[in-house]
């Protein structure tokens, strides 16, 4: 009778085993998420796109105020940013107009992406490097930055940040919809 007991104790302890790990793996399951406090784009898609880890803050949009976004992340002696203006526009064709007139020079149609999108450099005076996004979804009015602010940035350089911008402004409309 005492070997009964203890064979049948042997079973349910290699039973619990299994158990016990797959606890364990569900409960950290939670941890590996990325992080998603923006409701356009998330931290790791971010991350991927800058080189980097990137670690973003969002504000709502509250009472005539637009909802943003600005994730930053420090790479070999340059900061990426990426930065998300959303804003409801009584007139957004209008609205995307004059936020258009702020590119200097270079403007460019980004056909599918919502309406009306275009890029355009987005360089500072101090050299940094960048590109911008203007667009609509419907009366919402979308503002995309990406920079660097090392000018010959071996990971961002001008294509770089044209095919970048284009993949964000994508998954912004997309959400916008």
């Amino acid at each position: 009778m005492a070997n009964s007991s203890m064979a049948s104790r042997l079973d349910f302890k290699w039973l619990l085993q299994p158990v016990a790990l797959g606890a364990i793996v569900l409960g950290l399951v939670p941890c590996a998420h990325a992080a998603n406090n923006c409701p356009w784009i998330n931290e790791a898609t971010v991350s991927n796109l800058l080189g980097a880890d990137a670690t973003g803050t969002a504000t709502g949009a509250g009472a005539g105020q637009p909802g943003a976004c600005t994730f930053v992340a420090q790479r070999e002696g340059a900061t990426h940013t990426l930065r998300i203006v959303v804003e409801l526009a009584p007139d957004p064709h209008a609205r995307v107009g004059q936020l258009a007139h702020l590119c200097a020079t270079g403007t460019a149609n980004l056909p599918a992406i919502g309406n009306e999108a275009t890029v355009c450099a987005n360089d500072d005076r101090k050299g940094a490097l960048g590109e911008r996004v203007v667009g609509r979804v419907r009366d919402q009015v979308f503002t995309i930055a990406i920079t660097s602010t090392q000018k010959h940035d071996p990971l961002l350089d001008r294509s770089a940040l044209k095919s970048r911008i284009a993949i964000v402004a994508e998954q912004v409309s997309g959400n916008l919809f």
